[in-house]
């Protein structure tokens, strides 16, 4: 109790500004996901409150994803209905919990992180694509020939011409105003002011988009759409619950096991950054995050909410305004709550292409220039499977790019380890003819190809040294060829010295 009162000023005051840029997030997010604008908001409670109460993490703030939005896009398609997604999202939760309790908290360790970078930067172009359309007022009412939120990702790309016969006036003024206090914000004139700085851009971008949509009229698609509660009871009333008819479905069950992949990785990713950002340096325990994270998922797929995961932006966010304890995320969850019950008719009029700006903001960050030009500079086998995934991604989905990327990343763990088996040294002594070869500490039989040709290309009435002892291990089928490479030298007249290996 002391520590929760010595603690109290600091984590109320960073609940507050954590708040504020959920909240646009929370809605952004769910319209990115071709969900219930209702089901962000009830995830961001959720995610605040009773994975809060759960987590180990003391800094970590939980909530709906934008690293999951598009696959719960194309999931929602997939199953045919809202209800039956969520049934994957409570399938999803006893994956995570059952992962946590198997101590799995360290899979995040084993996917290279050139993948995982491409993954997110793949997430981000996608973003991009599918939130153009709200930013320009596009409207389904208007649209019989087309409907920008079945596109592929590529689709959406090529067929970006077509946006130009959907614009609404209002609706850009309304983009170009919300991308401009965007950016101001992000400026050192602004980051670097006392009073500005306490204040998050999103939060900025949503006040002015509230003014502007109630000067420039919108189409009632154009605004967000929450229902809205004269008190806590008619709140729950709005909860939607799983269609457990589709338990005999199978595809709930694949979908489910992917989207639990996803959500524990960028979990997992959060908690490492976030540790890193703690000024305590606390370490979050991995597994107990997982059995948070899955209950609630459960939760939220009981009641209608979007999938959760931790999340960097807001966790980060937490962090750097002087939270101390996980009583910020519990705050900042109460205050989505009190907000969706009190205030959802002010909520109404924020206008969904101020969402659109904030998405593409949040898009942009994931994929970044600097992050390619970074990828590039570390060399083909970190750039290769980084921008296999994105375009594996955005040509299939997030689930064959991810597969495309980790197959290119082998590959390249294969090379190396087929090329570093062993190392031929000419002799210093100026003996052109004169080889050591060096086996490394691991020798396998992906290695039998280039040992054999090798050996293959050593010249007759030469000297040869094959030395093994730094082997950790050495697989049969090297040591069968060793063997007769050692009957063949006499033929070919080599003085062969083995080293470290009885044969």
């Amino acid at each position: 109790m002391k520590n929760f009162l010595s603690n109290l000023k600091y984590d109320f005051a960073a609940s507050i500004v954590v708040f504020f840029v959920a909240l646009p997030l929370c809605l952004g997010i769910a319209l990115a996901s071709g969900a219930p604008q209702f089901s962000g908001i009830i995830a961001g409670i959720i995610g605040g409150i009773i994975i809060g109460l759960l987590s180990g993490s003391q800094l970590g703030v939980s909530g709906p994803a934008a690293g999951l939005a598009v696959l719960v896009l194309g999931y929602i398609s997939t199953l045919g209905s809202w209800e039956a997604f969520l049934l994957a999202v409570v399938v999803m939760g006893v994956i995570q919990l059952i992962s946590g309790f198997l101590k799995l908290g360290t899979i995040a360790y084993y996917f290279p992180s050139s993948v995982i970078k491409g993954m997110l930067s793949g997430i981000g172009l996608i973003i991009v694509l599918k939130q153009l359309p709200h930013a320009v007022g596009y409207d389904k009412n208007l649209i019989s020939d087309m409907d920008f939120d079945h596109f592929g990702s590529l689709d959406a790309f090529f067929n970006l011409s077509h946006l130009l016969n959907y614009i609404t006036p209002n609706a850009v003024i309304i983009t170009l105003i919300s991308m401009l206090t965007l950016t101001l914000w992000n400026r050192p004139t602004i980051k670097h002011n006392k009073l500005l700085k306490i204040v998050p851009g999103p939060f900025v971008a949503v006040i002015f988009g509230i003014i502007l949509s109630n000067i420039l009229p919108l189409r009632p698609h154009q605004v967000v759409n929450l229902p809205i509660s004269g008190n806590l009871s008619e709140f729950f009333g709005h909860f939607q619950t799983p269609d457990f008819s589709q338990l005999k479905n199978p595809e709930v069950y694949g979908i489910a096991l992917v989207m639990a992949i996803v959500a524990s990785l960028e979990t997992l990713l959060c908690v490492e950054a976030a540790d890193k950002l703690d000024p305590q340096k606390r370490v979050t325990p991995t597994n107990r995050e997982l059995k948070a994270q899955g209950l609630g998922n459960i939760l939220s797929g009981l009641v209608g909410g979007l999938p959760i995961t931790q999340v960097i932006v807001r966790s980060s966010a937490n962090i750097n305004f002087g939270a101390r304890t996980k009583t910020s995320t519990i705050f900042h969850g109460l205050f989505l709550l009190i907000s969706a019950v009190s205030i959802a008719n002010i909520l109404n009029m924020i206008p969904l292409a101020t969402l659109a700006c904030i998405l593409l903001v949040v898009g942009y960050n994931l994929a970044k220039p600097a992050t390619f030009k970074s990828m590039y500079k570390l060399g083909h086998e970190q750039f290769v499977p980084f921008i296999l995934t994105i375009i594996g991604m955005l040509v299939f989905d997030l689930l064959k790019g991810v597969g495309i990327g980790m197959v290119a990343a082998i590959f390249f763990i294969l090379y190396n380890n087929f090329k570093n088996s062993y190392c031929e040294i000419i002799d210093k002594e100026g003996k052109d003819h004169s080889h050591t070869i060096t086996l490394s500490q691991e020798v396998t039989f992906l290695n039998k190809g280039s040992i054999l040709q090798m050996l293959k290309d050593i010249p007759e009435s030469c000297e040869v040294i094959i030395d093994a002892t730094k082997c950790n291990s050495i697989h049969q089928d090297i040591i069968e060829i060793i063997r007769d490479f050692k009957t063949n030298a006499k033929t070919k007249k080599i003085k062969l010295t083995i080293k470290g290996l009885e044969v």
